[in-house]
């Protein structure tokens, strides 16, 4: 099956009569709507160092052994369907710690583009819009690893699923908008909630698993979201959020967990930057979740924060730092005890197509003793195809 996707990209990318066949978009083709057709290649690579064999990082695109990680081989394809929609899909590779070859649809869905009254609809698989760093995908991160509270709380290959989801955008003077979204809540990628019998266990090692049927409105992962985006002087944008995620978890018939979350993101660019350059960037999470089970004794409560800064000192050249926090309450487990993390990093772009990345972590985890655990991360990207752009 591998063997076959990878044929399938190299036609696509480079066969020239499907080329001119998009080129050309006379008619009404049944499989192509016009030179529209939107396709790339995105490979993120990692080198890493561990001081000890038991590592902290626990991101499913984290790099996640001493040697060479591949994090993330994405193909995107998009295209406007009509003048009614657009279609996306991300298809993903990726070697695991144990070397094994996994493939998956990470996103697939339809964007309406003609909605009246600022309604916009997207439906399909999509990564649900909870805070700002779930919905990025890896190459668009801006550290080798995703936030601590982010693996924890909305898993390892982030918070996604079916379903679909509804926006408004507001007639204020300022940018507000509302953002609503159901999803199924089973699943890998639904770690906190009905997941599944292999990975709730690692999650939840305390509980016992109760496969749930969805039965009514309240089995499926509801989601809700307000952002606002204002610009208090000519050199400062701020976005801000709050989100909620309800929905049910694996740990009986009645149990529920809720995420809470409110982020910001802070950018300040000079009047006369060139290229995006010099710029100044603060971004913070901070997230709180509470998982009920059958016996309230087992009720889980767990919560952290990530601050990160980012100074494109100049052009093509980003310094970063993040503190990750997390608290769980429980000093033996280590998906729940209390941990910190220190991330300094140095970005270089030759290109917008790629980038190299040097990052060094230091950890300091409760259910080790809070014994210093190192980290260093060379990390390669490479983008070959269009790409559209990333959230602000």
């Amino acid at each position: 099956m591998l063997r076959s996707v990878f044929c399938l990209i190299v036609v696509l990318l480079f066969h020239p009569t499907v080329e001119a066949q998009i080129q050309q978009g006379e008619g009404m083709r049944p499989s192509l709507q016009g030179p529209n057709l939107d396709i790339s290649l995105d490979g993120l690579f990692a080198a890493a160092y561990f001081s000890e064999p038991e590592h902290l990082n626990f991101g499913g695109h984290d790099p996640n052994q001493t040697g060479f990680t591949l994090q993330n081989l994405e193909l995107t394809l998009g295209a406007t369907v009509d003048p009614y929609a657009r279609a996306d899909a991300h298809i993903i590779y990726l070697i695991d710690e144990e070397g094994e070859s996994i493939l998956e649809i990470e996103e697939a869905y339809l964007t309406t583009l003609a909605l009246p009254h600022r309604l916009q609809m997207i439906g399909g698989q999509f990564f649900t819009r909870f805070g700002r760093t779930n919905p990025i995908h890896p190459h668009a991160w801006n550290f080798a690893d995703q936030p601590v509270i982010n693996n924890r709380l909305l898993g390892p290959d982030g918070l996604r699923n079916p379903g679909v989801q509804l926006s408004w955008l507001s007639l204020l003077p300022f940018y507000l908008e509302l953002i609503g979204s159901i999803q199924n809540a089973g699943g890998e990628t639904a770690v906190s909630f009905l997941s599944n019998e292999e990975v709730f266990p690692k999650i939840f090692p305390d509980l016992k698993f109760e496969e749930r049927d969805v039965r009514r409105f309240e089995d499926l992962l509801y989601m809700t979201r307000i952002k606002n985006s204002w610009t208090p002087t000519d050199t400062v944008e701020v976005v801000q959020g709050v989100s909620g995620l309800f929905g049910p978890n694996a740990g009986g018939e009645d149990t529920y967990t809720k995420v809470f979350g409110f982020d910001f993101y802070g950018k300040w660019r000079p009047l006369n930057a060139v290229g995006g350059f010099p710029f100044v960037a603060v971004q913070t999470e901070v997230m709180w979740s509470y998982e009920t089970s059958e016996d309230p004794n087992d009720n889980l409560l767990d919560r952290g924060v990530y601050l990160q800064g980012l100074w494109g000192f100049t052009r093509r050249w980003v310094a970063g730092a993040r503190v990750d926090y997390v608290n769980g309450g429980d000093d033996a487990d280590p998906l729940r005890d209390r941990r910190w993390r220190l991330s300094p990093n140095l970005t270089f772009y030759p290109s917008e197509f790629s980038k190299w990345r040097l990052q060094y972590n230091v950890d300091r985890a409760e259910h080790l003793d809070d014994k210093p655990l190192h980290a260093v991360f060379l990390q390669f990207e490479f983008l070959i195809g269009s790409h559209g752009a990333h959230q602000f």
